[in-house]
């Protein structure tokens, strides 16, 4: 490990499984003292003792992001446990299938809430930590959708390219208060919600296929792949990028 995080406090949503939890173990590995969020309360406990017995310090945070109380305690426990706050990926998200005509009120404001309220709802209690400490790095993950769309995933891409047109304002509006603001737009991922998903579908092995049969690169991409990814755009190393959407994921949005 190049400790690349080294002396940083990172708060991760959607930190239990997936790309969260990938991200959670390299930014330790690298470093970071971790704020992991999530609703699975078992998940971020076991990723907790993972990373205390291995490699860092991690505090796992249980909440509901797109409750503002919520995202209030956990940006004030991470506070008191840390004493600061250096980097913030907004990284929880659902992906919800339908086209227009099928999607509920309800469903639709789910995903609003948890797809982009709860980006909203974090940065509004972190920004003003960076501004006071005078820098700070927001991650968001957007998704390849933000870029082309798919079918089927109406509220999703929406939700999605909200994120992305978020991001770009935040980045303008706090350039010049050395706060940088990007978004990932990873493409289909391998993970256990994913894995979930291809579950639910009457022939899963076929749906499978045709996930696959979508990525140029014939392949599904990693958590790791992401983290990898996220790792770079919240390090120092990316200090003159600001306002981008880091397209992960094989060549689909091309």
């Amino acid at each position: 490990m190049t400790m690349r995080l080294k002396g940083k406090v990172a708060i991760i949503t959607g930190a239990a499984a997936g790309i969260g939890r990938a991200s959670a173990e390299l930014f330790a590995g690298e470093g970071a003292s971790v704020a992991a969020v999530d609703l699975d309360v078992a998940g971020i406990q076991g990723l907790a003792q993972e990373i205390r017995a291995a490699i860092g310090d991690v505090l796992a945070v249980r909440a509901d992001v797109s409750k503002a109380e919520d995202v209030q305690q956990a940006v004030h426990s991470t506070l008191e446990r840390f004493g600061r706050i250096d980097i913030l990926f907004n990284n929880a998200g659902i992906v919800p299938r339908g086209k227009i005509h099928a999607i509920s009120e309800a469903e639709w404001d789910h995903v609003m809430a948890v797809n982009l309220k709860s980006i909203f709802l974090f940065c509004r209690e972190v920004i003003p930590v960076f501004l006071r400490q005078g820098e700070g790095v927001i991650l968001n993950t957007s998704s390849a959708t933000a870029l082309r769309s798919v079918p089927d995933r109406l509220a999703y891409s929406t939700s999605k390219g909200a994120v992305l047109s978020l991001t770009r304002s935040m980045a303008l509006d706090h350039v010049r208060d050395n706060i940088r603001v990007n978004c990932l737009c990873p493409g289909t991922v391998d993970t256990p919600s994913f894995r979930q998903r291809m579950a639910a579908f009457p022939d899963p092995e076929e749906a499978l296929r045709q996930f696959v049969a979508r990525q140029p690169m014939g392949r599904l991409g990693t958590a790791g792949e992401i983290a990898h990814a996220a790792l770079y755009l919240v390090s120092d190393e990316a200090r003159f990028v600001t306002g981008v959407a880091f397209p992960i994921d094989g060549g689909m949005a091309i």
